[in-house]
């Protein structure tokens, strides 16, 4: 016969007989249990049998800690199952209240729902007569937005003429300008041409006379070398 095997949720580091008091402090029936399956587990097995040698005083032991423990686990879940009901009672008295309350203040407003709709009633009138001025007042400004914009483009398309005009006045008077300066620079210019072509021609002259008074030259008739 096959070696039994531990079971998975058995935890492996049980503690020893000096930790009862921290097992009682946190005890859990299904690890209690699961405790005594190891411990079973855990004992000699007689090859080839299905016989165990188990410690007996071991196994009583957990079997007698169970069971004292038992009774406490089921007084401390009657006493949480205790206080959840005793939750849920205050919560649906706390509810009953809250529904209370409502109910009078539910009471309340219909009581008052005559004023409500004679406020609501009036409340859209004046909604109505704003809205009513509001696209009255808007469609007299669009109006007066327009004439102002065609009022400004017949304004701007009149000073655009007149600056055109001016300008143009402007740049004659600038061609006439211009042509009367470059007539003035254009006589002076040829007063200064024939006082250049004056001066060239006498330089020409005097440089005639130099060579005709040169040594060798023949002296002209009427005319007496100097000394």
């Amino acid at each position: 016969m096959p070696p039994r095997k531990s079971s998975p949720n058995v935890s492996m580091n049980r503690p020893s007989n000096g930790t009862s008091s921290q097992r009682g402090a946190d005890f859990d029936i299904q690890q209690e249990l699961a405790r005594l399956q190891e411990i079973i587990y855990e004992s000699f097995h007689i090859p080839v049998s299905r016989w165990t040698i188990i410690d007996e005083d071991k196994v009583l032991e957990q079997i007698e800690f169970t069971g004292t423990k038992i009774p406490e686990a089921i007084q401390q879940a009657l006493r949480v199952l205790e206080q959840e009901q005793e939750i849920l009672a205050n919560a649906e008295a706390y509810a009953q209240r809250i529904i209370q309350q409502a109910q009078q203040e539910a009471a309340e407003i219909l009581d008052e729902s005559g004023i409500i709709q004679q406020a609501q009633h009036e409340a859209n009138q004046i909604r109505q007569q704003v809205q009513s001025e509001c696209e009255a007042l808007q469609a007299q400004t669009m109006a007066e937005i327009e004439q102002q914009r065609q009022v400004a483009n017949g304004e701007m398309q009149q000073l655009y003429q007149k600056s055109l005009a001016e300008a143009q006045q402007i740049q004659e008077g600038a061609d006439e300008y211009a042509d009367a300066v470059l007539t003035r620079l254009e006589q002076e210019l040829g007063e200064m041409l024939g006082v250049v072509r004056n001066g060239r021609q006498q330089l020409h002259n005097h440089s005639a006379q130099r060579q005709t008074n040169a040594p060798g030259k023949q002296i002209p008739a009427g005319k007496k070398k100097r000394s």
